[in-house]
């Protein structure tokens, strides 16, 4: 929601039918309404004025919050129950004149901040506020991976680390920053401590797989701290709950007791009336902490009944312009100090000091209509200085880290691309390793990333960094007994096909078989120049029992026949377009046609290859017509093959052998690419037989990638139907 939506909303008028008795019943609706988890840090605060029967006597204003994600609702949403007190001060109503009204709410309140995202922690809290510990997340983990890798801070000896975690402890408060700074600490110096055990531990001999670290005591100690300080804090939050729920009843008495005074008004003395009000807003005042989600509703319904007080009662003119005096000299010095913040060099100091501006504004009462809107446009102007160059000041921020995410993730993304079906020798391992240690090194030198990627990256990069050095590890350990394993498996799994294929019994076959299918599937690797012959056995075994099964059901056969006809009708119609169309309508209506015959269902098994034989022929007659190369010939074909394949009764063992062929025949020929490419930098272009040869290969290399960018299309359109 922007600023100018929530300005808009300032200025919409509350229900004067609405009471304090409701208030419990509209908790919930008003919990839906300001969402708790769209508040992860701080808020931008908005008020809504009240509207009279006249004119409201109170003065509402926007207060900017620290934020990081804009307020759903435009009733004020502070942590700190920094509750919006607009004190309207009493004046006597003339006849002529209403009792006062609203503080004029200009068109654009303050500027919208696209603020940082909520996860992004620049230790920019403010040591003495209050927000600060709530808007952590309380599920934090005390764990390495929630630590950032890189610090700009110096590292302090442990010693000194667990003798701050100590101290820390022992504090009856707990400031997050703190917390994290001396976390942050204790995890560099535990990864160089452990670091360094491992390359004592290599440097003796040892192999880095074999490698286990030895934990001092004194880190034992500070994980422990670590630990307690959590639990503490956690402690100190639920206490905080509780005061906060002690303050909901308080304020819902306050708000009784002026609701009674605007009801009983007429039969007591007006100047101990007027006290007890005051008193009671003085009250108020003092009352900080509350829940979040009954923060606007609390609001509304006190400023409901302040605004009743007010007009009900007659107060004295002189009352009412000794009001507007004082509160115009207080907001006119609010304004001077919110203009001086431009000359502040540290924007985020300048803009929590204009959050406090703001929470002392929204306490002063109103002044007088002539000075209004001037007094509120000055305001307003100086706050969207500031706010301007807070947003900036995080969107520079944010910019750069997201930079560092785009590397980040694509480090991960080359770790992740290690193909380990390549790494056939000690030679292509270490090849593998050198380039790893370089991504890792790289990692390190690329700077913080967004706080609510920092640990998703993280465990990412881990994992990939974690499986290469396992798989590496697994390599020296064991290269042949598994793959020959793998293949007297399916060796087996090929002879109980074999020995089922022939059964009639197509409801308990069809079960074994889709079992025998599925621990195929679970069979890993084997030898290379076995995988195509024993594929074939397998899956000739299988085809052979689905299509006898197929060919057995009568009405399946029936079908078939009529599909047969529907086909041969289609290739007709193919073998007729008309000439004189134009090319590209030919082509459009041939593509049509073509999609209907795939789109037919199955054939006669004995009449498959003539139905598409048929088929081949006529479409080839009409690309010969229309001169469609060879290459979108062969990929209409190739897919037309595919269709019919995904339609038979054991279709996706076909086509992941269809594609793992189609990948085979991708690396060969990327192979032989690359060899000619190498050939072309060798030769010399000074004679004519260099330039000759120079041709030849060229055309080679052409041919090659054309055939390539097939394969490439071939493997999409299994990928399609996969």
């Amino acid at each position: 929601m922007n600023t100018k939506n929530n300005l808009e909303n300032e200025k919409q008028p509350l229900n004067e039918d609405q009471s304090v008795n409701n208030l419990s019943e509209n908790v919930q609706e008003v919990q839906e309404e300001v969402k708790p988890e769209a508040i992860e840090t701080e808020q931008v605060v908005e008020e809504v004025p009240v509207e009279e029967t006249t004119e409201p006597l109170s003065e509402t204003e926007p207060v900017i919050e620290e934020t990081t994600k804009p307020v759903v609702e435009a009733e004020p949403v502070v942590e700190e129950a920094a509750e919006p007190l607009v004190e309207a001060e009493p004046v006597t109503e003339e006849k002529s004149e209403p009792v006062a009204e609203s503080e004029p709410v200009a068109e654009e309140a303050t500027e919208p901040l696209d603020k940082p995202e909520s996860e992004i922690d620049y230790h920019l809290e403010d040591a003495n506020d209050d927000d600060s510990e709530e808007e952590e997340d309380e599920d934090e983990e005390i764990d390495e991976n929630s630590v950032s890798e890189e610090s700009g801070s110096t590292l302090m000896s442990i010693e000194e680390i667990v003798k701050q975690l100590r101290s820390l402890f022992e504090k009856e408060t707990l400031q997050r920053k703190h917390v994290e700074e001396y976390k942050n600490q204790f995890y560099r110096s535990l990864r160089n401590e452990i670091e360094s055990q491992k390359h004592v531990f290599t440097a003796d001999g040892g192999e880095e797989i074999d490698f286990v670290a030895n934990e001092p005591e004194i880190y034992t100690e500070g994980k422990e701290l670590l630990l307690k300080i959590k639990e503490k804090r956690a402690e100190l939050v639920a206490k905080e709950d509780e005061l906060k729920e002690k303050n909901v009843a308080r304020k819902l008495s306050i708000i009784n007791q002026i609701k009674l005074l605007t009801e009983t008004q007429g039969h007591e003395d007006f100047n101990k009336t007027y006290q007890d009000f005051k008193a009671l807003q003085q009250e108020w005042s003092e009352i900080k902490l509350v829940p979040q989600s009954k923060v606007n509703e609390l609001w509304k319904s006190y400023q409901r009944y302040v605004e009743k007080f007010y007009d009900l009662v007659r107060i004295n003119n002189e009352f009412r312009e000794y009001d507007f005096k004082k509160n115009l000299e207080l907001k006119t010095d609010l304004s001077e100090a919110a203009e001086r913040l431009n000359d502040e060099t540290d924007v985020v100091s300048a803009f929590h000091q204009l959050q406090n501006l703001h929470q002392e504004w929204r306490e002063i009462g109103p002044v007088s209509r002539k000075d209004r809107e001037v007094i509120w446009d000055r305001f307003k102007a100086a706050s969207t200085v500031i706010n301007k160059k807070y947003q900036e000041h995080f969107e520079e921020l944010r910019d750069k880290e997201d930079e560092n995410l785009e590397l980040k993730t694509a480090i991960c993304e080359k770790l992740e691309a290690i193909d380990y079906t390549k790494i056939k020798s000690i030679k292509d391992w270490n090849r593998n390793v050198k380039e790893v240690l370089e991504l890792q090194s790289q990692w390190r030198k690329i700077g913080y990333v967004p706080r609510k990627w920092n640990t998703k990256i993280y465990k990412r990069y881990r994992a990939a960094c974690d499986l290469f050095f396992k798989n590496k590890n697994d390599y020296y350990k064991s290269l042949r007994g598994e793959m020959d394993d793998n293949l007297k498996k399916k060796i087996e799994l090929c002879e109980r096909a074999e020995a089922l294929k022939d059964s009639t019994d197509w409801k308990k076959t069809t079960q074994e078989f889709i079992e025998i299918q599925r621990q195929w599937k679970t069979i890993g690797i084997i030898p290379r120049k076995y995988v195509d012959s024993v594929w074939k056995r397998f899956i000739t075994a299988c085809d052979y029992f689905f299509e006898q099964k197929k060919l057995n059901t009568s009405s399946r056969y029936e079908e078939e026949n009529n599909n047969l006809l529907t086909k041969r009708d289609i290739v007709e119609q193919i073998k007729k377009i008309d000439p004189a169309l134009k090319e590209d309508d030919a082509l459009a209506q041939l593509h049509d046609l073509m999609a209907k015959w795939q789109g037919v269902g199955y054939v006669p098994y004995k009449m498959k290859d003539v139905s598409y034989h048929e088929f081949y022929e006529a479409t080839e007659a009409q690309f010969d017509r229309l001169n469609v190369n060879k290459a979108d010939r062969k990929l209409e074909s190739f897919k037309s093959n595919i269709t019919d394949m995904a339609k038979s009764g054991n279709a996706k063992n076909q086509l992941y052998f269809e594609r793992e062929k189609l990948m085979r025949q991708f690396d060969r020929m990327k192979n032989e690419l690359q060899t000619y490419e190498n050939n072309i930098g060798f030769l010399s272009i000074s004679s004519k037989k260099g330039n000759h040869l120079l041709d030849d290969m060229n055309q080679k290399v052409e041919k090659i990638k054309s055939e390539l960018q097939l394969i490439v299309k071939k493997v999409e359109a299994i990928d399609a139907e996969l």
